[in-house]
């Protein structure tokens, strides 16, 4: 798969990241025939987000049949909610079947993207010294890529072992051992029931409830799968099925709130049958409205918390220590290893690499009062460079496959626009872009986003730059087709 490397080389088009995002581009342009393109991975293999998360625990959320690529129904899944290592596998198998692996780079990092504006072109600096020149760069790197560590005094001197969730320690012995685990959110409510039965002790650090719904999970019979490698047609409707109940839901994250009430009294029902204890479970209820933070599923974390070894700590933590953690109440406790299961900075205007447009403007400048693009894709002032789950693409309740889908479609309409009309370049105009997400935030106040937490969705000022604050058939059909008209459109010389 690993190429020489050519300083200077020539590819007319440039993905960078090899998970959902950037396969699914590379896919499309295979099925246009457009073979001259380069994928760069920094990894030493491609899957992205379920390459990175192989914590103890990890699947996915959102239906297999629904997580998964429409062109490319997977029949041999084992789960309703796939584990991490056959969704990586997916991407695998994927990469291979579509004739992808020629194309990839592995173990190279893009370091910088330049446009010459004269020339109509990128100068792509990658991490083994060489140079690319392309007409288009495709930036797949994703939103759930840059660990967020907590701002907590002390955090670098603790003595032992620390990582993230998504920097899991393969070689981290925790049998026996006293763990914290910091954090509430989607990855921690996986790997506390995973670690739970092997460590000594494991202290819990929870700042804000999360809402939590069982999970429809269950084992996929060979027998199933043996239909569903025969008739494909059971397998799209399962997925057509599982589409629709998400749009549905959706109702009451992005047009009436108040239909969460109802989601609220099933959470409380789960809560009120698998916790007892009245007190545990007052520190469990949430009081922010369903949906405003991301909503979880699982059916063995409330049974984990009830284990013997297991403490659920409320106490701010004030600092970190060499021997361990210490809360406000003025306790230290002490840890052999400390996880930190923080999340993502995915709201904050942070470029995936150095990215320089028209005029030599950084795209972290341009984004200095926070990420936003046209349709979250293309950014004013950055010609031929495209973003797949770029800002305001997040969803908070059904598949991002959709969108990345929407998204690869829409970049391979202008590509191809492109070509057939002799385009030197695209640029979104800046007044186009400003309108766009001005209408865009404009419909999140009567959103259950918005009703009165603060959640990773936002920048520091409160701004949700995100989620797509609409129903994904919407943006679907917003992304069917390339329009110039918003568009600077310089023609080849």
């Amino acid at each position: 798969m690993q190429r020489a490397r050519v300083s200077g080389s020539v590819s007319p088009i440039v993905i960078v990241g090899s998970g959902f995002a950037g396969l699914a581009m590379a896919i499309r342009l295979k099925q246009a025939g457009i073979h001259d393109f380069i994928l760069f991975e920094q990894a030493g293999r491609v899957g992205g987000t379920w390459r990175d998360n192989h914590y103890p625990g990890a699947a996915c959320d959102v239906e297999s049949h629904l997580y998964s690529f429409s062109f490319e129904p997977n029949p041999r899944w084992t789960r309703s909610f796939a584990p991490q290592a056959e969704i990586l596998d997916y991407l695998e198998a994927c990469a291979r079947k579509y004739g992808l692996l020629p194309h990839i780079r592995l173990n190279t990092e893009v370091r910088r993207a330049t446009f010459d504006e004269r020339a109509g072109v990128w100068r792509v600096e990658t991490s083994d010294g060489g140079t690319t020149m392309a007409r288009v760069v495709v930036s797949a790197c994703g939103g759930l890529n840059r660990p967020a560590l907590p701002d907590i005094p002390g955090l670098g001197a603790f003595g032992g072992k620390t990582f993230h969730s998504a920097r899991w320690d393969e070689h981290a012995d925790l049998d026996g051992k006293t763990v914290p685990v910091i954090g509430t959110g989607a990855s921690a409510i996986q790997i506390v029931p995973a670690i739970a039965p092997k460590v000594g002790r494991l202290h819990l650090f929870q700042r804000t409830p999360p809402w939590i719904l069982p999970k429809q999970d269950r084992a996929i019979t060979p027998r199933e799968r043996q239909w569903f490698a025969r008739v494909p047609l059971l397998q799209r409707m399962a997925r057509l099925r599982q589409y629709w109940w998400h749009e549905l839901f959706a109702l009451g994250f992005v047009a009436e709130p108040r239909i969460m009430k109802l989601a609220e009294r099933l959470a409380r029902m789960y809560l009120a049958k698998s916790v007892p204890d009245p007190v545990l479970r007052e520190k469990l209820t949430p009081r922010y409205t369903m949906g405003c933070k991301r909503v979880l599923l699982s059916n063995d974390y409330y049974p984990a918390l009830l284990r013997s070894n297991v403490e659920l700590v409320t106490d701010p933590i004030e600092a970190i220590e060499a021997e361990g953690v210490r809360t406000s109440d003025g306790g230290v406790r002490e840890v052999d290893t400390l996880i930190l299961a923080t999340g993502f900075q995915a709201a904050e205007a942070v470029a995936p690499f150095e990215i320089r447009g028209r005029g030599g403007r950084d795209l972290n400048d341009a984004w200095r009062d926070g990420p936003e693009a046209y349709l979250g894709t293309t950014i004013a002032g950055f010609p031929n460079f495209f973003l797949i789950v770029g800002p305001n693409v997040g969803l908070g309740h059904s598949s991002m496959v959709f969108m990345i889908e929407s998204q690869a479609a829409y970049v391979m309409s202008c590509i191809e626009a492109m070509r057939a009309r002799r385009w030197k370049f695209v640029d979104v105009r800046p007044e186009a872009q400003a309108e766009e997400n001005r209408k865009l935030q404009a419909r999140f106040p009567r959103t259950v986003w918005s009703t009165g937490c603060v959640s990773w969705y936002q920048t520091r000022s409160g701004k949700n730059t995100t989620l797509w604050p609409g129903f994904t058939f919407e943006y679907r059909l917003r992304t069917r087709r390339f329009d110039p008209a918003p568009y600077e459109v310089v023609p080849m010389a």
